[in-house]
């Protein structure tokens, strides 16, 4: 069996992580995916989805999520499948784009989220914009901060091409290591240890290694002709679109421009950089995260 159910034991001394878990069930074409979250406030009428990328999970959350919570919204985290608590494939192929899309769409009808402020970074956003396209009767505005929604007409950055070399090539993958290396501050003992847990050997890391390998390169790429799909809805978004783009990104640097020029929902918007971060800006700056959220909350 190729599905790994997580153990949960490995999260029990985390500091910094004191939510109920949730899980819903979705169906893969290798079998039924558990499927994590966070769901706070939850009788709320407007919710906050927060979708993490790679190859982190909703740990990197954890500071925006109170206060969030308090400003009045359902705040709802998802592990990605491959993720956090979330069930993983032992077979890394077995992870496709789509598949991602399909069975966070899944996610989408299962818990029923509706009038949604999107938050989503790197793979959050690949997957989380397509999401946005697909149902944009439940998605109401978007932040998008370190990410895009790429087709494969336009190359790919050189500073991903070596991520992505190194997590095909790197034997020992310390993947807190690679989390802590996207930011600008560091990160703790703690949240090295929060961002190991979901990964006790090379088996679960099989989803930290493919999604790099996932990514349009080329329009002949899988997945490249969906996103230009995507896009035709997303150039006729005429609701709340704002970039908050950091300023120290390597990844994404200057993205947020394709956006500017074709989403006419970017227009004039309250779009932020936010300043002394890097790719992982939830870690190095929470709070101007949570601004850029709440500035468009009312609008």
């Amino acid at each position: 069996m190729s599905i790994l159910k997580t153990d949960l034991t490995l999260f029990e001394n985390l500091s910094d992580w004191k939510y109920k878990e949730n899980f819903t069930t979705v169906m893969s074409e290798f079998g039924e995916l558990d499927i994590h979250f966070v769901d706070e406030n939850s009788t709320s009428d407007e919710c906050v989805l927060l979708l993490h990328g790679n190859p982190t999970w909703g740990y990197l959350y954890r500071n925006m999520i109170d206060p969030l919570k308090e400003n009045g919204y359902r705040v709802v985290v998802p592990d990605l499948p491959g993720f956090g608590k979330s069930d993983k494939f032992s077979v890394r192929y077995n992870y496709s784009y789509e598949g991602f899309v399909d069975w966070m769409s899944q996610f989408i009808e299962n818990t029923d989220l509706k009038n949604i402020t999107l938050f989503c970074q790197d793979w959050g956003g690949l997957i989380g914009l397509r999401l946005a396209a697909k149902y944009s009767d439940r998605f109401e505005k978007i932040v998008a901060a370190n990410t895009g929604l790429p087709t494969g007409k336009a190359p790919l950055s050189e500073g991903f091409a070596v991520f992505r070399e190194f997590l095909q090539i790197k034997p020992d993958l310390h993947v807190a290591g690679q989390v802590r290396n996207g930011t600008t501050k560091g990160i703790d003992e703690n949240a090295l240890a929060a961002y190991n847990a979901p990964f006790p050997d090379d088996d679960h890391k099989q989803g930290v290694r493919q999604f790099p390998n996932l990514v349009p390169g080329t329009p002949r790429t899988p997945s490249a002709e969906p996103n230009k799909e995507a896009w035709k809805i997303l150039r006729e978004w005429e609701k709340p679109f704002l970039c908050a783009f950091s300023d120290k990104d390597p990844i994404f640097s200057g993205v947020e421009n394709s956006f500017y020029k074709l989403i006419p929902g970017c227009k004039d918007m309250p779009h932020v950089t936010i300043e002394n971060a890097g790719h992982f800006l939830q870690e190095d700056q929470p709070n101007a995260c949570v601004e850029a959220i709440l500035s468009i909350k009312d609008i």
